[in-house]
């Protein structure tokens, strides 16, 4: 069957590629190639720049050539390595040879089953670069290409699509939790009525939440190695030994590539990093599979109404309905998201002594759990953006559960050091609705001040809220 959003395998190439398009340059195989090409192409420029004998400094049109490989890299060029690979069966080493080939050279005598590419390469270019061909890729193992892609991958996946989504939620959650900083409704502990709150208050306890954790997730070190086959520069200094690789490497990644540098490697970078990153993505994503969890109980009591728009169906047999679908599309790519995270930051910081190759498969599956993260972030906005507040529901709920000042009476009862004030609005109160002239006979009948009466008899449902609606405001 042919490729297509309707033929493809994971939905998020499919029915929602319009909603995770963002990551499709950055995270697919495409986009592995060319962050490989570039850290291939930073490293030879790199070289060019060492002071060895061997190789000089490239001319201002060969670097420009050089950094157009890495800016004009295309689908067909991708294309091109995967037919390489076909031989090869390394997708590294088919990395490699593109370069080589982009620059005019012929590809291997064992790659002659290949269609010939044809390149136009200035010719000073090409003599200058052919001269030094051997120095692409010179001391690398693969994995300092592939950490470093991977590297600047995440980087630009978190900084550019991620963050950036969840901020956006942050600040519709915040407009919410400013809009109704002071709109009186029941708290519910254990399913049950409690002291009142607002509902902006509680939009506020998520916003913060958010806020801490998108702090953690933005904190990261992103970390990338360029130390060769076991860490040890084994190969660089077998061919100059003088030379200061260590201060060589770190430069390229930090200065070129943006990384911080990690020094002490075995073959791979060990992906504490990733591991960090995607606990603390997975942190985030849970507290918005809460946030959905209670909307949707919200829009089940009618505290929420949803806006409707024309033509849309709720439900194929009963024309009633508008589902909370967009809490629920959420949560559940929430949890598709997490089991993906949450099982990468267990398995890539583990490798069988200095390598093995459980990771790369794995790796390969980022663009995925990124891609159901931000799907879940785009509908829990699109369910923010249809809700309507149903004061009048709210309001009436509030005004029928005069028990809840049973709490602030006790608490006034324990101040003036009146004897079991606990258990006397537990026997009023558990279990039991109360009615307001009820509540009110009671605190005419204690030993109390009159100020203090007075002031518990002007309390209501809805102006028992402490400093919810302050709290809310500043957030």
């Amino acid at each position: 069957m042919e490729l297509s959003a309707l033929s493809a395998l994971s939905p998020l190439d499919g029915r929602y590629v319009r909603k995770t398009g963002a990551l499709r340059p950055i995270l697919s195989e495409a986009g592995f190639m060319r962050h490989r090409v570039k850290v291939e192409v930073a490293w030879f420029k790199a070289l060019s720049h060492a002071g060895f004998a061997e190789i000089h400094p490239f001319s201002a049109a060969t670097t420009r050539f050089l950094d157009a490989l890495v800016d004009n890299f295309s689908v067909d060029d991708a294309a091109r390595i995967k037919e390489i690979e076909t031989i090869t069966n390394h997708d590294v080493k088919a990395v490699e040879y593109w370069i080589k080939e982009s620059i005019g050279l012929r590809l291997p005598p064992e790659l002659s089953k290949l269609n010939r590419r044809t390149v136009s390469v200035d010719p000073e270019i090409t003599g200058e670069l052919q001269s030094v061909a051997e120095f692409i890729h010179f001391a690398c193992t693969s994995e300092d290409i592939n950490n470093t892609s991977h590297g600047m991958m995440i980087k630009a996946a978190r900084d550019e699509v991620v963050l950036p989504a969840l901020h956006a939620l942050v600040g519709k959650l915040r407009d919410i939790a400013h809009e109704h900083a002071s709109l009186p409704m029941l708290a519910r502990t254990h399913g049950q009525i409690a002291s009142p709150t607002t509902l902006g208050k509680e939009f506020a306890n998520i916003v913060s939440r958010l806020q801490r954790a998108a702090k953690q997730v933005a904190a990261v070190e992103i970390m990338g190695k360029m130390n060769g086959a076991v860490g040890n520069y084994n190969a660089h200094f077998a061919a100059y030994p003088d030379f200061d690789w260590e201060r060589f490497s770190k430069d390229v990644v930090e200065k070129s590539l943006g990384l911080t540098y990690n020094e002490y490697t075995i073959q791979i970078e060990p992906h504490d990093y990733i591991a960090e990153l995607f606990d603390a993505i997975a942190r985030a994503n849970t507290i918005l599979i809460d946030l959905n969890r209670d909307i949707w109980s919200y829009i089940s009591l009618g505290y929420f109404k949803q806006v409707t728009k024309a033509g849309e169906v709720g439900s194929s047999t009963m024309p009633h309905k508008v589902n909370p679908i967009d809490f629920e599309n959420s949560e559940g790519n929430l949890g598709i998201a997490n089991a993906l995270l949450k099982h990468m930051s267990e398995k890539l910081p583990i490798s069988r002594w200095q390598r093995d190759l459980t990771d790369s498969t794995v790796l390969r599956n980022i663009g995925i759990a990124l891609g159901y993260t931000v799907l879940a972030y785009d509908s829990c906005l699109r369910g923010l953006n249809k809700l309507e507040v149903n004061v009048a529901r709210i309001t009436h709920d509030l005004e029928d559960a005069w028990e809840v000042l049973a709490e602030p009476v006790q608490t006034v009862m324990r101040r003036f050091g009146i004897e079991n004030p606990y258990e006397q609005l537990k026997a009023l109160t558990r279990g039991k609705g109360i009615e307001k002239q009820d509540l009110h006979a009671f605190i005419r009948s204690l030993d109390l001040p009159q100020a203090v009466k007075k002031e518990l008899l002007k309390m209501t449902p809805a102006s028992y809220t402490g400093i919810a609606s302050k709290l809310a405001a500043k957030i």
